[in-house]
C-alpha cells in the first residue's frame, strides 16, 4: 500500500510541476505580447514548456529505471558489456601532417615591435601623481 501512495504522490507532483511550468510559459507569453514585453519574455515563454517536458521525461525515465531495478532484484541477469579490444596506436600517415609556422616577415616585425616596447619601458612615463603636482 505505501508503494501505491508513493506512486500517486509522484504522479501528482509531476502533474503539478508540469502544469506550473506550462502556466509560467503562458504568463511569459502574455508579458511578451504586452506593450512592455521584451525578447527575454519570449525566451522564457519558450523555455518553460521545455522544462515541463523535461519533468515528464524524467518521470518516465524514473519509472523505467525502477522497473529495471525490480527485474535485477528478481534474479534475471543483466547483460554485461565486454570490451572487445584494447585501444591501439594510430598507423603512421593516417593523420595529415601539421603545417609548420612560416617564419619570415613576421619575425622581423615582432622583433621591431619588441624593441619599441623595450625603449618605451626604459623611459619614465608621467604618473597620475606627477600630473597632480604639476597642475
Amino acid at each position: 500500500m505505501p508503494a501505491l501512495f508513493r506512486r500517486l504522490g509522484l504522479i501528482l507532483l509531476v502533474i503539478a510541476a508540469a502544469t506550473t511550468c506550462l502556466l509560467l510559459g503562458w504568463w511569459q507569453w502574455g508579458r511578451f505580447d504586452s506593450n512592455s514585453g521584451t525578447a527575454q519574455n519570449l525566451g522564457y515563454a519558450l523555455q518553460w514548456p521545455l522544462f515541463a517536458g523535461f519533468v515528464v521525461y524524467a518521470f518516465f525515465r524514473f519509472l523505467r529505471l525502477e522497473r529495471q531495478a525490480r527485474v535485477e532484484e528478481d534474479g534475471e541477469p543483466r547483460p554485461v558489456a565486454t570490451r572487445t579490444a584494447a585501444p591501439t596506436e594510430l598507423p603512421a600517415g593516417l593523420l595529415p601532417e601539421r603545417p609548420a609556422a612560416r617564419v619570415e616577415e613576421a619575425d622581423r616585425v615582432v622583433t621591431e615591435y619588441n624593441r619599441q616596447l623595450a625603449a618605451l619601458h626604459g623611459r619614465r612615463l608621467p604618473s597620475a601623481d606627477d600630473a597632480r603636482r604639476a597642475g
